[in-house]
């Protein structure tokens, strides 16, 4: 029992160092600002994956042609990945010169588990830009989010720019809980590219050069995987480049996009996520997450044991009062730069769900099982 409690114990201090770590790294992360009379010259494609997105296509393509950019070095190509419902007809509604839509059907040639990837390969094939965004169908921007990819684009020449995503959310639980999570996780992508901590990334709003992404052949060699199109790719690319991913963090490059409408949904699509973990090729980042999973799971066996000894459910309530409070120190800066500090208020409320659902979707996503999109994957 002792051993227990010196693994808990150990395990709560690396958890609390590591977010203490995550909040000095997000607040020394630099504040990209575009240079005055900064005038683009860098030609974008914009590639759009879409599936069943009727109800979301519309506002992305809107968001998009609103931008603050000069209209003849943007393209965009929404690829239509076997929608059963009118987003096809949608794109093709759009009386723009510079708007393709393709339909990944046409370009499939044998069976294929990983349709994200095919999609932005055939969207990417016929583009030409010299700069590719990719983000999703259900997102939408500012009219500053292309300028400020293309500014850090041209200042700092990076051959992968990771950029900010957000959450919208309607105000219920189910939705401010991911908002939250996913608020986290965004601030842990900027400080952990500032400390070296390892690279992550979200396909939503993620950037690169036409040039290094042909360099290290897209995305042949990791195409047989249904998921981790962002992470693989940035992971070949840092490969080839070392320490020339750049993180864009600015308030006006932020991409929104809706979270998961049902607890269900969330699960399946945080298992998609988890999935990626044993392809990470990056000490570092593996062993984080291995802390963050034991860390979370010790709650597990500490309520369990406490049926045998009691003294191991106040210890459990210390961790997770000590987890709670490390957490909230972490997120409060980054809840300033993402405007949800009200959010935080509920925040201590959610530590059962978070531990839940972490354990659970760490779990089943070692086992690689989910659903998404309607189809099933493995």
């Amino acid at each position: 029992m002792i051993i227990v409690i010196i693994i808990c114990v150990l395990l709560g201090i690396g958890y609390a160092a590591l977010m203490l770590l995550y909040r000095k790294g997000w607040q020394e992360q630099p504040t990209f600002i575009v240079d005055e009379g900064f005038i683009p010259t860098t030609t974008l494609s914009i590639i759009i994956p879409a599936r069943n997105e009727e109800t979301n296509i519309g506002r992305c393509l809107d968001s998009i042609f609103a931008q603050d950019y000069p209209r003849h070095l943007i393209e965009v190509v929404v690829i239509d990945d076997h929608s059963t419902d009118a987003t096809a007809s949608i794109v093709k509604g759009y009386d723009k010169p510079n708007l393709k839509c393709l339909h990944l059907a046409d370009y499939l040639d044998d069976e294929t588990i990983a349709y994200k990837k095919k999609a932005l390969t055939t969207g990417i094939n016929n583009s030409t830009g010299e700069l590719i965004i990719t983000t999703d169908a259900d997102c939408f921007a500012g009219n500053q989010w292309l300028k400020h990819i293309a500014a850090i684009f041209e200042k700092e020449q990076p051959v992968m720019i990771v950029a900010p995503v957000d959450f919208t959310t309607n105000g219920d639980v189910v939705q401010t809980f991911q908002s939250l999570d996913f608020m986290s996780m965004q601030g842990i992508t900027g400080a952990a590219h500032k400390l070296n901590l390892g690279n992550m990334s979200n396909g939503a709003n993620l950037a690169f050069s036409r040039k290094a992404y042909l360099s290290v052949d897209g995305y042949k060699g990791i195409d047989h995987l249904a998921s981790g199109d962002d992470y693989l790719l940035m992971m070949k690319l840092n490969a080839a480049w070392p320490s020339r991913i750049a993180y864009l963090k600015a308030e006006a490059a932020i991409v929104h996009t809706p979270p998961q409408p049902t607890w269900g949904s969330f699960l399946q699509q945080r298992i998609r996520w988890a999935s990626k973990s044993g392809k990470y090729d990056d000490k570092r980042l593996t062993g984080i997450l291995l802390l963050v999973y034991l860390f979370n799971f010790s709650f597990l066996v500490l309520l369990l044991l406490g049926f045998w000894n009691a003294w191991l459910w106040a210890l459990a309530l210390t961790l997770l009062v000590l987890k709670t409070e490390v957490e909230i120190y972490y997120l409060y800066p980054v809840s300033s730069f993402f405007r949800k500090r009200k959010q935080l208020w509920i925040f201590p409320l959610l530590q059962p769900l978070h531990i839940l659902y972490i354990i659970s979707a760490g779990f089943l996503g070692f086992v690689g099982v989910y659903k998404w999109k309607g189809r099933k994957v493995k």
